[in-house]
């Protein structure tokens, strides 16, 4: 081999050498791809963010809406129920007043011709039953008047101490006109002389509840009406012996001119109980009842003694 070839082979050997030791290696600046990852992260972000808020926004439109739409609701509920109400009392009203109305023009002039003859015992009579047809034309009204506060938000609790007792006897005494013949209350008291309640309150509840007995007992009957306190409680109790509520209607008994169909011919409103229910509400009250048809009712009410 000439010294040419053995040149060429060892130049050989050494590109084979160096090439069996060499690293290729690629360098990439991958700056720019971090950047635009953060960029769409942070687009992401906004975009999740902005969704939430969307819809949140959403939430809070379509509860407004809800409410809206039971609002509304609400006030047709309401609206339908006061043009019942203002229906029915035309009704009744051409009724129940027509009636007391008629017996006072009546008795007045029959009065006047007794008056000639000098006939007392009729005259009393007569006198009688205009006091008692005006003692029922007052508790209609006194009735449509509470019921409209009510309804309106006008009522307000003001307590005060209340001679219980006295107010009782009073109220005796003016709704004595309307008792039937041979009726008569008993009136108990026990306990303290003064009461922390609302004395207006007071007032029309011992009306209502007196008056309803006197009304739905007949003759000849004795109604029950107790009265007591105590340093913590007001405990009124009437009871009577009257017609009695059937049992598949006493709970609609405190509705809004309920009345139960064994009273239909019997002359009232249908609001005094509702009427009861709301004041003793407002007082922090509460009244139970047992009756039992053609037997009688007991009214039992509890309204703390506390201001």
């Amino acid at each position: 081999m000439s010294t040419l070839d053995q040149h060429k082979k060892f130049e050989m050997e050494s590109l084979n050498a160096l090439f069996e030791h060499m690293v290729i290696a690629f360098i990439i600046d991958n700056t720019e791809r971090k950047k635009h990852e953060e960029a769409i992260k942070k687009l992401n972000i906004d975009l999740e963010k902005k969704v939430d808020e969307r819809t949140k926004v959403l939430h809070e439109a379509l509860l407004e809406l809800e409410n809206s739409k039971e609002q509304l609701s609400k006030a047709l509920d309401t609206e339908k129920e006061l043009n019942d109400m203002k229906s029915r009392f035309v009704t009744m009203a051409s009724h129940e007043f027509r009636t007391p109305l008629s017996t006072i023009l009546s008795s007045i002039s029959l009065v006047s011709k007794y008056n000639e003859d000098n006939s007392d015992e009729k005259i009393q009579k007569h006198v009688h039953r205009i006091k008692s047809a005006v003692t029922n034309m007052t508790l209609i009204l006194n009735d449509f008047l509470s019921a409209e506060k009510l309804e309106e938000g006008k009522v307000f609790v003001r307590k005060e101490d209340v001679d219980l007792k006295h107010l009782a006897n009073e109220i005796l005494s003016e709704i004595n006109g309307i008792l039937k013949p041979g009726q008569k209350v008993n009136y108990t008291h026990q306990g303290l002389d003064l009461a922390m309640v609302d004395k207006q309150m007071a007032r029309n509840i011992l009306l209502n509840l007196i008056s309803n007995a006197i009304k739905f007992s007949p003759d000849n009957k004795t109604i029950q009406l107790e009265t007591s306190i105590t340093p913590k409680e007001i405990k009124i109790i009437v009871a009577d012996q009257g017609v009695g509520i059937p049992k598949e209607e006493q709970e609609h008994l405190f509705e809004r001119f309920f009345r139960a169909k064994n009273v239909t011919n019997i002359q009232g409103t249908g609001l005094g109980l509702n009427i009861v229910g709301k004041y003793l509400e407002a007082m922090k009250g509460e009244i139970n009842f047992i009756s039992e048809l053609n037997v009688g009712t007991t009214f039992t009410i509890t309204i703390p003694n506390e201001a």
